[in-house]
């Protein structure tokens, strides 16, 4: 026979279980084979945590105003970037600070320099511009056609370009260090190897577009 409680005690247990947090765990002691004294306050709590734990997918949406289109609140705070960062930005150098026409005209005074510091400072490129001198007026006076007078006359300043590159990265090079090192010397060998390539395609060009020509004006004297 199941044994009846008496109001008192119906009402005791409703007031304690009111009083309760909405978020407390109510123990159900059905895994040990008994069931609850009063079934009024177990439904009771249910009710306050229905009411004080609202379902988030029947929430009301409110507009969020304080975010960009991409999602990022703009208020939000960000720690700072290191300047090992890859996304840091690049620190302030005074040399870049002219713009238009200033610039231009200090990038021409930069290039004068190092025109004259490579001749004073560097006998290879003073040998090539003694070449150039040759064969730049040579280029412009024989007769071709105008892409061959091109490729001539190309040449002929890629030796020039690359040995002013190659003469950049020594500098750079003596500037970190002059002492011998393995990768010291492999820069600098990469770099030589490079005018090499460039006075071969030069003897090539001419070879193969005023050869002829010459071989030609030679044969008419013989």
């Amino acid at each position: 026979m199941r044994a009846r409680t008496s109001p008192a005690q119906r009402d005791t247990g409703a007031a304690h279980t009111a009083s309760a947090e909405p978020f407390d765990d109510v123990r159900d002691d059905t895994h040990n084979g008994t069931a609850p004294a009063d079934g009024i306050a177990r439904s009771h709590v249910a009710s306050i945590r229905r009411v004080t734990r609202p379902d988030p997918d029947h929430a009301p949406a409110t507009p969020d105003t304080h975010r960009t289109h991409d999602g990022h609140d703009p208020h939000e705070h960000h720690e700072p970037l290191g300047p090992d960062d890859p996304l840091a930005p690049l620190p302030f150098n005074p040399y870049k600070g002219n713009r238009g026409v200033t610039r231009a005209w200090h990038a021409l005074k930069n290039s004068l320099a190092g025109f004259r510091v490579a001749i004073r400072e560097e006998s290879a490129f003073r040998q090539e511009l003694t070449l150039a001198a040759i064969l730049l007026p040579c280029g412009v006076l024989v007769p071709v056609e105008p892409v061959s007078r091109v490729l001539l006359l190309g040449s002929v300043l890629l030796v020039l370009i690359v040995e002013l590159l190659n003469s950049s990265v020594e500098a750079a090079i003596d500037r970190i260090s002059l002492e011998r090192h393995e990768l010291s010397r492999r820069a600098k060998d990469f770099g030589s190897a490079a005018v090499t390539v460039a006075l071969c395609i030069c003897v090539m060009t001419w070879a193969l577009l005023v050869g002829p020509l010459a071989w030609h004006w030679i044969a008419s004297f013989i």
